[in-house]
């Protein structure tokens, strides 16, 4: 629920718009989504002949999720994927994508790219959570307690979107000129196609933690592993990870709390500002659309935070941080 709720806030893109917008009007006997699956075909074919670990890693990444997607695409997808790991295999951005395309594939053994992942980037809790998700699927209360243990030892929380989000687009800027014409031909409407992307396949499943934390009893080890982790993400990299620490940490505590009611101020905070940085991508103004998604891609690029980009772009725009109420 908390995955599919807050999914399409993360990159605050108020421009978003229907797959079949992406194509611009069709010919006879095709529709905007045909045209726009034939592009998505051609990116597909395109970035896996480039052999270089970006490019090869977006490719998995558009055919993984592909509209007409079997079996056969998904193993086609996790084979481009272990490729542009071992074309890159210090990046722990691949690695994530990698790890989440295996663990939503159920003949795919997500425990070898967990490892790796956990080599490149010992300090992310994010890198046991589908582990998690299995020990906890198959009732392993012991296995829930030690996994829920490790992840507790992390400094970060972090789904490496704004990064995979960069790849994604930069990598299919390379090959703009070998697609067909006529769909997905601006900046808006690449970052919004890769945020549609991005949203199903970097983003995982929370369930399983929620749950787990849930069950906790009070003064428990889990309990108090729970609270640490729910710490952690809220200083991750993306709302929804700090929306479910919030969350995790609020059922944890007494609500009449000073902790709770400081829980609660934070994040009608961080509402506030995804929502107001959000509102500026919807330009009023048609033509100054294109200068606004990349002034939100250049934030992207150098702030691996969602919520430093709405803060960035709040500054830029000379507005508020916070509410009117927050200063009454």
């Amino acid at each position: 629920m908390v995955k599919h709720g807050l999914k399409f806030l993360i990159l605050g893109l108020a421009v978003s718009q229907p797959v079949a917008a992406l194509a611009t009007t069709a010919p006879p006997g095709k529709t905007p989504a045909d045209r726009y699956q034939a592009w998505r075909n051609e990116a597909v074919r395109a970035l896996a002949a480039r052999n270089e670990a970006n490019s090869v890693a977006t490719a998995a990444a558009l055919s993984f999720t592909n509209a007409s997607a079997g079996p056969a695409n998904a193993s086609t997808a996790l084979q481009l994927i272990a490729h542009a790991g071992d074309l890159a295999p210090d990046s722990a951005a691949i690695g994530w994508l990698h790890l989440q395309l295996c663990a939503t594939t159920p003949s795919c053994d997500s425990r070898d790219a967990a490892t790796v992942l956990r080599w490149v980037d010992p300090d992310n809790s994010a890198a046991w959570l589908a582990q998690l998700s299995t020990a906890h699927k198959d009732k392993d209360t012991i296995e829930v307690d030690r996994v829920l243990g490790d992840m507790a030892q992390g400094t970060r929380f972090d789904l490496y979107y704004n990064q995979i989000m960069v790849l994604m687009y930069d990598a299919l800027d390379g090959v703009r000129r070998q697609l067909p014409g006529g769909v997905v031909t601006s900046d808006t409407a690449r970052l919004t196609a890769l945020a549609g992307v991005a949203n199903e396949e970097i983003i995982p499943p929370f369930s399983a933690l929620i749950d787990s934390c849930r069950e906790s009893t009070p003064g428990s080890e889990r309990r108090e592993n729970c609270l640490k982790l729910a710490k952690i993400m809220q200083r991750g990299d993306t709302v929804i990870v700090q929306m479910v620490g919030f969350g995790i940490e609020r059922r944890l505590i007494s609500p009449e709390s000073k902790e709770a009611k400081n829980l609660n101020e934070r994040r009608h905070l961080l509402e506030w500002r995804l929502s107001a940085a959000s509102k500026l991508d919807s330009s009023i103004l048609p033509w100054t659309t294109g200068a606004r998604t990349r002034t939100r891609l250049a934030q992207m690029r150098i702030r691996p935070r969602e919520e430093d980009v709405c803060i960035a772009l709040l500054r830029e725009h000379k507005m508020p941080l916070e509410p009117a109420e927050s200063h009454r």
